[in-house]
């Protein structure tokens, strides 16, 4: 008895003891491995990557900036169902452990010494392994994942555990979380998921590709059905709910059974890739990529289909009148069995070519014969027999191009242009009916262009088309070329001198005009007409309509450079102009982003207006962190609408300009429409103003023109510039684009958007057209509604001083006299400004620099 008292006072002792010891132990280990451990506290902000998406004014996604396909979720909004799954795949007892679970991890010990290896980590255990730690199979390394998963539990909610791990697992199919991978299995949302396809997604966590859903079905249905056993034991899911889900078989995206829910609806267009661009000088490519942005785009469809069909349209006639077929787009090497249409559809999917442009299809030369071309043609099915033919009948046009811009004979057969292998581009022609005719070759054109349409008083950018196809180029000609604007400048030099004290009847001399350049030759200046045809004293108003050179160089000299290069800068136009005398006539180089932000300050009555291709930002839980319209609404948050008063909207722009200026400006520009370099516009039924520009030697055609709620701008010309011959001016070339698109636009938009308002404190009064006096309210001739401030305008018979050296006026030609202008205000009822009838405008193309200048 003394024994056994003895040796239960020793196990007594020794327990006492060891338990101390034991906790000494597991304190010094706890403490051993702590050693360089990350804080959990990170976690508390971590955000994963997430992609950030552009969706169109109305709502259509067009583009996806990205690192991973993440699409970020709240887990507030992750259907339980979902939660179910994963919980019951992963980690039944969640809700319930402090981070690891003990008896889960002896158990996976014995399999594991049994040799047969298999995981025991927690939900909270796989967050800390993805973003804390390794991924190493060590002792150490799973003492130090117990460790933290332990005080990560301490940091995070269990709710905001699970959100970090919903959202950052791979599940395979490129896809990073659970809502990319509902959408690239099943085409669905996560709402849209039925239990058996939850219980599927939560199979994917250890290992996608062991479980595809096609090429190891049977495998992946077992393991599914095992999720849904443990989704029903646990009391997710009623026994008829389990059976019925079982017996369902595996549909999935990858076996053709659905489409996914939500593609970006276009490939990467100019829009977005200016875009893109802005907002990574702006945010940082970090943010924009991963930062799981949510960007509503200006953008407006339509318009935008509008702008970029107008534009095409022009650059294709020039294409074919012109430049002869310049060859392929490509061609495959391999030989090519006409029969074999998965061979060729193939070897055609996996050339690089052109596919954003509508109704256009990438082709491939399969067979020839003396008339025609066998071609088969990606994304068109082939007809029952003989193939689809391209024959030489119909292209033509295609004359082989020669060295420099020269070309050769219209093609007699096929082969003169075409090869076995070649890829190519077609059309189908059509019947009047819309039945199919023939198929037609196609290229895409040498010269290039750019469009832009801008809501003026917002700044919003409704459509930009930076060239004929962003497939074959992605450098942008509204944003990235810089050219010379040529007379599109010129207007900004008249606004300076209305602000100088310049006034609509003033008169400016068109005669020579000389300055003396030290060290080298005179500038002599020319107006586009030649340097033999001079007016003499003209009215303002006329140099700019028809846009001579020699007027507005004296305009320049007179107000002073510094002057001018002030406005250019105000308006946007250049970060820092050159204040040299030539630069008035458009020398110095900007873009077309740049010109119409700056005409639409006129548009609008002279207010700033920041230009911009996004209305609005939120972040992946949508706050808003950007929005572009600051003005202040004040009764827009009235909830009740009766009694009270229609909101009303600040605007909180500065102003560029005086009212008045700026309204001189619109009807002077109207006159350019009406009667000036743009007249081939003046049919159209709205108001418009405008003006073109044309660089010397026709290397660069633009034109800027407004309507009372937009402005839209085009540009033309080479990449590499050169002379684009007979009719490449701004109204020859951009003359076309723009009427095309605004007949669209006007389609569209089809409510009357009135006429450009006058400012208040204002009265018109009769200028003659050909001396610049103020005539009596009756008088008829020739004549032109001016504006003035209520008490300004000049007294019956009272002229305004002739600006311009001393020149005798019997040495210049004699003018004609013909041209009728005549301009009238809103509301007025002046009719055509007198009984003289209105001749066609003269034959102007647009005004000339001679000697190396620009018009």
């Amino acid at each position: 008895m003394r024994y056994l008292t003895r040796f239960i006072g020793w196990v007594f002792s020794a327990l006492v003891l060891a338990i101390p010891m034991a906790a000494l132990t597991v304190g010094f280990v706890i403490w051993a491995y702590s050693e360089g451990l990350p804080d959990p506290e990170e976690l508390a902000s971590y955000e994963p990557q997430t992609l950030s998406r552009v969706y169109s004014e109305d709502g259509i996604l067009m583009d996806e900036y990205l690192r991973e396909r993440r699409v970020f979720v709240p887990i507030d909004e992750v259907p339980d169902l979902v939660k179910q799954a994963f919980i019951s795949a992963e980690d039944k007892n969640f809700y319930t452990h402090p981070g690891f679970d003990a008896r889960g991890m002896v158990s996976a010990a014995i399999d594991t010494l049994q040799g047969n290896t298999r995981g025991a980590s927690t939900i909270t255990q796989q967050v800390v392994k993805n973003f804390l730690l390794s991924g190493e199979r060590e002792i150490e390394r799973k003492i130090r994942e117990v460790i933290l998963a332990v005080r990560l539990e301490n940091v995070l909610s269990k709710d905001q555990i699970l959100e970090l791990y919903l959202n950052e697992i791979f599940l395979g199919q490129n896809s990073y979380g659970i809502v990319a991978a509902a959408n690239n299995y099943f085409g669905k949302t996560l709402e849209e998921l039925t239990a058996e396809e939850a219980a599927y997604l939560a199979v994917l966590p250890k290992a996608p590709s062991t479980y595809h859903p096609v090429r190891q079905e049977s495998r992946a249905i077992a393991r599914r059905n095992y999720v849904l056993r443990e989704m029903q034991e646990n009391g997710y899911l009623t026994q008829e709910e389990f059976e019925t889900a079982r017996a369902a078989p595996l549909l999935s995206v990858q076996g053709g059974d659905y489409q996914p829910a939500e593609q970006v609806a276009t490939d990467r267009n100019y829009f977005t890739e200016e875009i893109r661009r802005q907002l990574t000088r702006q945010l940082g490519e970090d943010r924009l990529l991963t930062g799981g942005l949510t960007i509503r785009a200006t953008i407006e469809p339509e318009v935008q289909e509008a702008a970029a069909s107008a534009l095409r349209q022009r650059l294709v006639e020039y294409d074919r009148e012109r430049s002869g077929y310049r060859g392929p787009l490509a061609h495959i090497e391999q030989e090519l069995d006409p029969e074999n249409e998965e061979q060729w559809r193939l070897a055609l999917a996996a050339t690089r070519g052109v596919r954003d442009v509508p109704d256009w299809h990438m082709a491939v030369v399969l067979d020839m014969d003396a008339e025609s071309a066998r071609i088969g043609i990606e994304g068109v099915d082939e007809p029952e027999e003989g193939g689809h033919r391209l024959y030489v009948r119909d292209f033509q046009w295609a004359r082989p191009r020669l060295e420099g811009t020269r070309v050769g004979s219209a093609p007699d057969s096929p082969d003169d242009i075409l090869a076995v292998g070649d890829v190519i581009l077609v059309t189908a022609g059509l019947n009047e009916d819309g039945t199919f005719r023939n198929w037609n070759l196609r290229q895409v054109p040498e010269l290039q262009g750019a469009f832009m349409v801008m809501d003026h008083r917002t700044g919003r950018v409704l459509a930009m088309q930076g060239g004929f196809s962003y497939d074959a180029t992605s450098f942008n000609r509204a944003t990235q070329a810089t050219r010379q604007p040529g007379s599109a400048f010129k207007p900004f030099v008249y606004a300076a001198a209305l602000d100088s004290g310049f006034t609509p009847n003033s008169m400016i001399l068109d005669a020579p005009f000389t300055m003396e350049v030290p060290g080298q030759e005179d500038w002599r200046p020319k107006n586009y007409s030649g340097s033999t045809s001079f007016n003499g004293p003209t009215l303002m108003r006329t140099g700019l309509e028809r846009s001579l050179n020699l007027m507005t160089v004296r305009i320049a000299d007179t107000v002073g450079m510094d002057v001018i290069a002030g406005y250019a800068e105000d308006f946007g136009i250049y970060d820092e102009m050159q204040p040299y005398l030539p630069i008035s006539l458009g020398a110095q180089e900007t873009t077309l982003y740049r010109l119409i932000s700056a005409y639409a300050m006129f548009a609008n009555g002279g207010q700033e207006v920041e230009p911009t291709m996004v209305d609005r930002i939120q972040d992946r839980r949508g706050n808003t962190i950007y929005r572009h319209d600051q003005r202040v609404c004040e009764g827009c948050e009235v909830t009740a609408f009766s009694d009270q008063p229609e909101p009303f909207i600040y605007s909180t722009a500065e102003r560029t300009m005086s009212r008045i200026t700026a309204f001189r400006l619109i009807s002077m520009l109207e006159g350019v429409v009406d009667r000036g370099t743009a007249a081939r516009l003046a049919s159209l039924p709205v108001p418009l103003a405008g003006k073109t520009g044309t660089t010397n030697e026709s290397r660069d055609a633009w034109f800027i023109g407004f309507t009372p709620d937009i402005v839209a701008g085009c540009y033309i010309g080479f990449d590499t510039p050169r002379n684009m011959g007979e009719g490449g001016t701004g109204g020859g070339m951009c003359g076309p684009v723009f009427r095309a698109f605004m007949e669209d636009y006007l389609e569209l938009r089809p409510a009357d958007p009135g006429r450009f308002q006058p400012p208040t404190g204002v009265e018109a009064v009769k200028i003659a057209r050909g001396s610049g006096v103020r005539l009596p309210d009756a008088a008829t001739g020739d004549w032109v509604w001016e504006v003035f401030p209520n008490g300004a305008a000049p007294s019956v018979g009272q002229a305004a001083a002739v600006i311009g050296e001393a020149y005798d006026l019997s040495d210049l030609p004699e003018t004609t006299g013909g041209d009728v202008f005549v301009e009238t205000l809103p509301g007025s009822d002046a009719g055509t400004g007198g009984s003289v009838p209105v001749p066609a405008p003269p034959s102007i193309s647009d005004d000339a620099l001679g000697g190396g200048g620009l018009y």
